[in-house]
């Protein structure tokens, strides 16, 4: 049976080559089409989640404001600042924190020999390695607990500032001058991408422990509190709970929403994926689009082979064929032509997803476009809406075939 039907194909193809070479092109540019648009979407959507992720992983970044309203005999415009302190407040008030850090910040003076550049510095504690993803390169490390408790003069590099101070020279264990002061570098970040920035990239970042950065400048107030919830969904919980705690302390209305200002990572997450949806299912049909249009190209084709046959397809029916036989024949054919034209389509998608990953994609708009990602899905999905096409391109040409009356048909020239 299957031998007769692929007989058939091949001489339906023989008689009708132009169209049906050009159905097939079609079919194989539209399985381009969704294919990579599918797959550079991922990989874009992937990629700037990576870069907002590098920035702030799953955190909370908590700063101090001002009172909105009167409370307690108080007038609005009091200006709330936190501090160390804090941090352990809210740590022991709320389980749901995991994680909570007091933060310092500064613009400083970086100088190694001749060399001097302002930078950003941070003053931060060893949590900041995870909810920052501050990873140290090979043979360096982050800060410790022994460096925040010893006040230790220890300093973490990002990549760009430590290039731009040593050059080509390994600065792991070399001394920089931090506003005068001698410290020792025992870390350079992993280069990463980042598409969110807190007082510019972790790229040009000086980073010292928080203790020695408060005794060093004399702070009194940190600049922000970064908390981290155990459970991400449980975010605005968390949020209440800080303004519950906090209000107590301060004396401010736990509703007024200006006495702090928190920047949400998490929150910021969930609306880059709804946008990287967005822009799958837009992609997508684009693809699907084009991919209907080669559609109505097989249908076409089977009009015109159901057309051409009508004698033998009434003789066949005439002799004893049944109808599903003869339905089930051209919808085979349009089936064929449909995973003929994706099989070739997938192979060409796959090879240029292949070629890409093979570009350099470290620096540049590359490092913010991402790698396409030619995930499982995509090619499920791809092969669901082949399937779908080719069975109702099928479909109607071969009910009018089934349904060829045999006497007229024998009339049909």
């Amino acid at each position: 049976m299957w031998r007769e039907l692929i007989g058939d194909f091949l001489r339906d193809l023989n008689s009708q080559r132009t169209r049906a070479f050009l159905t097939i092109l079609s079919i194989t540019w539209g399985t381009i089409a969704v294919v990579l648009l599918l797959a550079f979407g991922d990989g874009l959507g992937t990629q700037m989640r990576n870069g907002l992720i590098n920035a702030g992983n799953r955190i909370m970044v908590l700063y101090g404001g001002e009172t909105g309203m009167q409370y307690e005999g108080v007038p609005k415009g009091r200006r709330i600042r936190l501090v160390e302190e804090d941090a352990e407040l809210l740590r022991r008030a709320i389980p749901d924190i995991e994680m909570i850090t007091p933060q310092y910040r500064a613009t400083t003076r970086l100088t190694v020999g001749k060399t001097s550049q302002n930078t950003e510095c941070e003053g931060v504690d060893p949590n900041f390695e995870e909810m920052r993803r501050m990873y140290p390169a090979a043979g360096g490390r982050f800060l410790n607990v022994h460096d925040v408790a010893q006040q230790r003069r220890v300093l973490v590099l990002g990549t760009v500032i430590a290039r731009d101070l040593f050059g080509d020279v390994d600065p792991i264990g070399e001394v920089v001058l931090l506003e005068g002061v001698p410290f020792t570098v025992i870390g350079i970040l992993q280069a990463k991408i980042q598409t969110s920035m807190n007082n510019g990239p972790d790229t040009r970042r000086a980073i010292i422990p928080n203790s020695t950065m408060r005794t060093m400048f004399g702070r009194e107030y940190v600049n922000s509190l970064v908390v981290r919830p155990g459970d991400p969904s449980r975010q605005l919980e968390v949020k209440k709970e800080i303004f519950r705690v906090l209000s107590r302390k301060y004396h401010f209305h736990p509703d007024d929403e200006r006495t702090l200002f928190i920047w949400d990572f998490i929150e910021n997450e969930k609306i880059n994926r709804k946008v990287s949806l967005g822009v799958s299912i837009f992609l997508f049909g684009v693809g699907f689009l084009t991919l209907l249009i080669a559609g109505v190209g097989v249908a076409n084709v089977m009009y015109v082979v159901v057309k051409e046959r009508t004698r033998e397809i009434g003789i066949r029916l005439a002799v004893g064929a049944r109808r599903r036989h003869i339905l089930f024949q051209f919808i085979f054919e349009a089936l064929f032509i449909a995973f003929l034209g994706g099989s070739i389509g997938m192979l060409f998608s796959w090879g240029v997803v292949s070629v890409v990953h093979l570009l350099p994609s470290d620096e540049g708009a590359m490092q913010f476009f991402g790698k396409p990602i030619l995930s499982p899905v995509t090619m499920l999905l791809t092969a669901g809406i082949l399937a779908l096409i080719g069975l109702l391109a099928g479909f109607f040409p071969a009910r009018r075939a089934a349904s060829v009356d045999p006497v007229e048909s024998l009339r049909y020239e």
